[in-house]
């Protein structure tokens, strides 16, 4: 009689502890994204003035603030930042840096079930008056090399997403082997918002597939240049054009934001 009793007790508590728990164990688990990104870019992108690039750079912060989040993965990356790039030096053709890109991002994304993301940083060297190659790069052809640039990666990995992160500030007297000053920085300016308008033109053409990134460091660095930028000796004085170590985890952070924003956008 007594086994009985204990028997029924103990099935009893099993009874109770799986109704408890039927409301945890029927919620689906949430699916987290795994993400390969291309960082695409010049000097910022690639680290230039910083100690360890492969460490602190843009990219690099980027992918730490993403790894950190909720609804990620995992996180891979590579960093194809170039110093002195323009957009025309990334056009597409056979062997440039396009190529040179594609081929990587093959070795990178090997798992299609990973989201695909390509985040493109140019402007800064187009916009200068003279040096780079290419510029002083007018609004139109900077926005039509964009295009261009963009439409061969959606063409060559079409599941894969496009961000175009906004040019930061750079202090008007910039001058290194490359000759910027107050012209380069007001034609950088406007860049800006032709390049919203292009995103737009994608929402319509190829929805969900390019995205405007972030848009706050140009103000961000244009009022903490002093602690956030480098101080750099050039032909018209000391000038700042390089984010710092601090500089970058911000820069990052500020495209990791962007990234994250848009991809769990309601």
């Amino acid at each position: 009689m007594n086994i009985t009793i204990r028997l029924r007790s103990v099935l009893l508590i099993i009874f109770l502890f799986g109704i408890a728990n039927l409301g945890s164990y029927s919620q689906p688990m949430e699916k987290k994204l795994n993400i390969d990104i291309v960082f695409i870019g010049n000097s910022i992108t690639e680290g230039a003035q910083l100690n360890k690039p492969a460490d602190e750079a843009p990219p690099a912060t980027a992918s730490n603030y993403l790894r950190l989040q909720k609804k990620i993965g995992s996180i891979a990356f590579i960093n194809q930042g170039r110093s002195g790039f323009t957009t025309v030096d990334y056009l597409p053709s056979a062997a440039g840096a396009l190529a040179q890109v594609i081929a990587a991002t093959n070795l990178l994304h090997k798992d299609t079930q990973h989201i695909l993301i390509f985040s493109i940083s140019l402007g800064t060297n187009d916009s200068a008056e003279k040096g780079p190659n290419g510029s002083p790069v007018k609004p139109a052809d900077y926005i039509q090399n964009l295009k261009a640039i963009t439409d061969k990666l959606l063409s060559d990995f079409p599941e894969s997403k496009v961000f175009f992160q906004q040019p930061i500030w750079y202090s008007p007297n910039t001058y290194n082997s490359a000759k910027y000053m107050a012209e380069g920085l007001a034609r950088l300016q406007s860049y800006f918002p032709e390049l919203k308008l292009l995103v737009e033109k994608y929402s319509h053409s190829n929805p969900g597939h390019v995205f405007i990134g972030d848009l706050k460091g140009f103000d961000y660095f244009r009022n903490k240049y002093l602690t956030d930028l480098n101080p750099e000796s050039g032909n018209a004085g000391t000038f700042y054009l390089h984010p710092n170590k601090k500089g970058s985890e911000v820069l990052g952070k500020f495209w990791g934001e962007a990234i994250y924003s848009s991809l769990f956008k309601d």
